[in-house]
């Protein structure tokens, strides 16, 4: 798991160079499904329940799982780039939301606290916490700072499968549910909103979307839980 977690880390770090005005959301994919298998894993996306790409590529008001396509990026935009290694038969999935040229403060501020709801729940995760504390975390950092969380859509286990138990809400009181032990790996992916919380799935049966079309961050880290301190397998 950590060394697929290191060829997703180096992988998101190549899209936000990739990642500019002029560039399609498809050609994005195209660069990350080559440089996944040039490093001996697989994308962990591609056919997963049919869904065609390697890449989840999200621009502006699509929330997670914005299929990459012809749609081309622009000056001002914002994209979440979630993907996904599996490496000798563990997985590692991670997600970013770069800022394509320059954005306005609104869309900076979205995209800095969603990173940092991210990294409050994270601090959770060592031995004896909850599985709410976790949430609760995110939660109470986000809607402190302005932003709505997205309750249809939440974070997972993950091991030898892309999706495992338990479920890990961005919402909740804190001190409830399982505790947390030592050498869990967990996916710790809150998704914020400028505006409602509320989403809705498009057409083609993935690309979920804010329903008051205002803009969505995401931001994702695999994570072992720790005896003392987390650690972030996707860093």
């Amino acid at each position: 798991m950590r060394r697929a977690g290191r060829i997703v880390s180096d992988l998101l770090k190549l899209m936000e160079k990739e990642a500019k005005a002029g560039v399609s959301t498809k050609g994005l994919d195209e660069i990350a499904e080559d440089f996944i298998r040039s490093q001996g894993a697989e994308p962990a996306f591609k056919g997963y329940y049919g869904y065609p790409a390697s890449i989840c590529a999200s621009v502006n008001e699509e929330v997670v799982h914005g299929i990459p396509g012809k749609r081309v990026l622009k000056e001002g935009d914002i994209v979440g780039i979630d993907v996904g290694a599996k490496l000798e038969g563990f997985f590692s999935d991670a997600a970013r939301t770069f800022a394509i040229g320059k954005v306005d403060e609104e869309n900076k501020r979205l995209i800095e606290v969603t990173r940092e709801a991210m990294n409050q729940g994270i601090r959770q995760a060592v031995e004896g916490n909850r599985l709410s504390d976790i949430s609760w975390a995110v939660q109470s950092y986000a809607e402190k700072n302005g932003l709505s969380v997205v309750r249809d859509f939440v974070g997972h286990g993950i091991g030898r499968n892309l999706h495992e138990e338990p479920q890990v809400p961005n919402f909740g009181k804190a001190g409830q549910g399982m505790k947390l032990v030592q050498g869990m790996a967990l996916a710790i992916e809150p998704m914020l909103n400028l505006g409602t919380f509320e989403v809705e799935v498009l057409k083609d049966g993935w690309t979920v979307v804010t329903k008051d079309h205002k803009r969505s961050g995401h931001f994702e880290q695999t994570v072992f839980v720790g005896k003392d301190k987390p650690e972030v397998v996707t860093g």
